[in-house]
């Protein structure tokens, strides 16, 4: 058996819903079915910045072999505004720590957009730092050689009925959407 590790915040943990429907568990109902030889592990914390991440991965890398990692953090970074240079380098911080430990995982980066109101960025400083963090998710990906996930809230972000109360977090049909966005590229990943 195979492990699958899923390092992320809220949308990973399934916030606020239990752990059955977090897309972490819903991929590993597929995985089942398909009778892929692989455990889904969901290592989600709710509020963690890449910065939280990249503290945390050691440990995580610790207790258990990594065949596959799914690097899903960005998004509180972007909602405090964090540079976007220093999420890149918390990344990509990460990204070293897994290839240094287990030279043969295969890396899925999960990518995030934010369209929605940053607060203390205005105007087109703000579209501008949309744009720029958009593109980091790429470059990462480009440059690393990695699988990359376009856009986990594709399909979710901004409709009601997909989120919980808050309009941020997806709530179970929500996560089922988080599941297929992720599975397009994680899917084949499994299969090679």
């Amino acid at each position: 058996m195979q492990n699958i590790i899923f390092f992320g915040n809220s949308l990973t943990a399934g916030y606020q819903l239990p752990a059955s429907a977090a897309f972490p568990t819903l991929l590993q109902a597929r995985i089942d079915s398909l009778q892929l030889p692989y455990k889904a592990l969901n290592y989600g914390v709710s509020g963690e910045t890449t910065a939280g991440g990249r503290q945390r991965v050691g440990s995580v890398l610790a207790r258990q072999p990594v065949d596959v990692f799914v690097l899903e953090l960005g998004a509180n970074d972007g909602l405090r505004g964090i540079p976007v240079r220093e999420t890149t380098q918390n990344l990509q911080a990460i990204i070293d720590q897994v290839r240094l430990k287990y030279p043969q995982a295969r890396i899925v980066l999960v990518g995030l957009e934010f369209p929605f109101d940053l607060g203390p960025l205005g105007g087109h400083r703000m579209a501008r730092y949309a744009q720029d963090f958009k593109a980091l998710f790429r470059e990462l990906a480009d440059k690393n050689s990695l699988d990359l996930v376009p856009f986990l809230l594709q399909g979710v972000l901004g409709r009601r009925e997909l989120n919980l109360a808050d309009g941020v977090h997806p709530n179970a049909a929500g996560q089922k959407i988080l599941a297929d966005n992720v599975w397009a590229v994680l899917g084949p990943v499994l299969e090679r």
